[in-house]
């Protein structure tokens, strides 16, 4: 069982920055994938990023150059560095965690980008 709260969310200007924070329950070290994923109202929730166990890193295009997925295992927690934001990354983002059969979700963070 894997337990997850995320934070950092909040409102800022197009151009902006934000740093989401996951907090697994426990060690993350094990933990097969770790993704941010987004859901916009009206729209289905994507895929944002993932870092695998072994370190590697995936973004979807829109977000290439502009988020980083990292994470520091000594204090179970990942992050999602978001640069140079825009409206349509406005959402909320949710942390999942990938680890044996079983698939974990945390309840949330609203990100909102003011043009």
């Amino acid at each position: 069982q894997v337990q997850l709260v995320e934070s950092g969310g909040g409102l800022v200007q197009a151009g902006g920055s934000l740093r989401l924070s996951c907090l697994a329950s426990g060690s993350i070290f094990s933990i097969n994938f770790m993704r941010w994923y987004r859901q916009a109202p009206g729209k289905q929730r994507e895929l944002v990023a993932s870092i695998t166990r072994g370190g590697v890193r995936n973004y979807r295009d829109s977000v290439k150059g502009r988020f980083t997925i990292s994470r520091e295992i000594e204090k179970n927690t990942v992050y999602l560095q978001m640069n140079s934001l825009k409206p349509e990354d406005s959402a909320v983002y949710y942390c999942n965690a990938e680890y044996g059969v079983g698939n974990y979700w945390g309840q949330g963070t609203q990100v909102t980008v003011s043009s």
